[in-house]
């Protein structure tokens, strides 16, 4: 296209060329000019370019790390090695592929169902043309990177982007300015929750992690409120854990340099609790205990918020340990410059590693309830989905939530299609005869 634009504005100069001068031909010619200076930039819109820090991933392999801050490989010496790249077009058509690239080896790319050859012979980044392809329907591709040979020198070089041009464009995917960190994490998904308009004590919750949603480095939160969350992680294997966290009043990423005034403090803990400080997102009082919980496993989660009438608020977490048959103590900490009841119930699901954002993950909230501070049980059926900023953004589409038959479900990451919209409202159906059968007296 961009071709056929010039030599077309070449023969319209030199027909103004030859034109008579009384014709006003120069002023024509220098109106010419000028259109296609502005018409530049419109033209260098038509490619996209996906950058490695962002959008790609080690996806088999141990040796090869992206180095996000200096967008390169390191370590790409083993042929067992796939970079894959994922960037979504929202139109279908001819889309043409460049890599910039350097090493002195052969690789091969894959995608959509293509396969290529491409020797790369440069110490420095170049453009490599790798042809036309034929997208026939909107989505995510995938475009994956292998080492066959290596040449010359220790490893197989490095890819530092994917350019996209042709029909599709312009294409989603990370950009330069956003968060490559965030990026590459992938869009955090939230239900929040309508509470009652009454004084709210406690707030109950179900999770259940689907086998292909249990994934390496990921939280599934069940129980938010104004001021903490309260949920299940997926660490490792085993031991998992079971996590509560309260926010400081004083605003800091360093809970070093929260005064002692303001500093969360612990009341209780269950015997198997760990307790510590926390920062990086805001910082507070955490608290974790292991518990192998397992995927299609019915997790129950019980928290609960009262005023202590001293101007602090107290912040008590209980979990169903299933294979004993009882509520176990997670922790309860008080916040100081603090009166509330409950507010702002919400579950969210996120993956926490970087290089883990091209796996998909999934999980059901169901049977939620609130408890009055006269001690009713009130169903809550409402919730409204929402995403951060990845998402909101457009840097990455790969989420939705709503509602799977009579209960909500979130999943986000693994770059699947379709997506839902920030904002949306959901309602499951109510049962009142499901309360949760719990003898507070009994807790610890």
């Amino acid at each position: 296209m961009y071709t056929k634009l010039l030599i077309t504005l070449q023969k319209e100069r030199n027909r103004i060329l030859f034109t008579s001068m009384k014709n006003n031909g120069f002023l024509h010619l220098v109106s010419l000019v000028a259109a296609l200076l502005l018409a530049l930039p419109t033209m260098a819109q038509s490619e996209s370019v996906v950058t490695l820090s962002g959008n790609a991933y080690i996806t088999s392999g141990h040796t090869a790390f992206i180095d996000e801050d200096h967008c390169t490989i390191r370590n790409w010496n083993d042929k067992e090695t796939v970079i894959s790249f994922y960037f979504r077009t929202e139109k279908s058509g001819d889309m043409n592929i460049a890599l910039q690239a350097k090493g002195n080896s052969k690789i091969e790319v894959s995608l959509l169902g293509k396969k290529k050859k491409i020797t790369l012979e440069s110490d420095e980044l170049s453009r490599i043309e790798l042809g036309t392809f034929k997208v026939e329907n909107p989505g995510y591709v995938k475009m994956d990177i292998r080492g066959l040979k290596i040449n010359q020198g220790a490893d197989f070089g490095s890819i530092a982007s994917v350019t996209v041009g042709g029909d599709v464009c312009p294409v989603v995917c990370v950009s330069p300015d956003f968060s490559s960190h965030f990026g590459r994490r992938g869009p955090s998904v939230h239900l929040n929750y309508s509470l009652p308009d009454e004084n709210i004590e406690w707030f109950y919750n179900e999770v259940v992690v689907p086998e292909e949603g249990d994934i390496p480095s990921s939280y599934y939160m069940a129980c938010g409120f104004g001021e903490g969350y309260f949920g299940m992680q997926n660490n490792s294997p085993y031991p998992r854990r079971i996590l509560f966290s309260v926010w400081s009043p004083y605003v800091t990423d360093n809970p070093s340099e929260i005064p002692d005034s303001l500093r969360v403090t612990l009341v209780k803990k269950g015997d198997s609790t760990t307790i510590n400080d926390f920062g990086n997102e805001g910082s507070g009082g955490q608290s974790y205990m292991h518990y192998d919980w397992k995927p299609g496993e019915r997790c129950r989660f019980l928290m609960g918020v009262k005023p202590d009438g001293q101007g602090n608020t107290i912040y008590t977490a209980y979990f169903f340990d299933n294979a004993k048959g009882k509520w176990s103590l997670v922790a309860s900490f008080r916040r100081p410059k603090t009166s509330t009841w409950y507010t702002h119930a919400y579950s969210f699901l996120e993956n926490f590693d970087p290089a883990m954002g091209y796996i998909n993950r999934k999980a059901y909230y169901d049977n939620q309830w609130a408890r009055t501070t006269d001690g009713r049980w009130i169903p809550v059926t409402k919730a409204r989905f929402t995403c951060d900023a990845t998402g909101r953004q457009k840097m990455r589409q790969d989420y939705t939530g709503g509602l799977d038959g009579k209960q909500f479900f979130l999943s986000m990451g693994g770059f699947f299609d379709e997506y839902m919209t920030h904002g949306t409202y959901f309602e499951r159906t109510s049962n009142t005869t499901e309360a949760p059968d719990i003898d507070f007296s009994t807790l610890e």
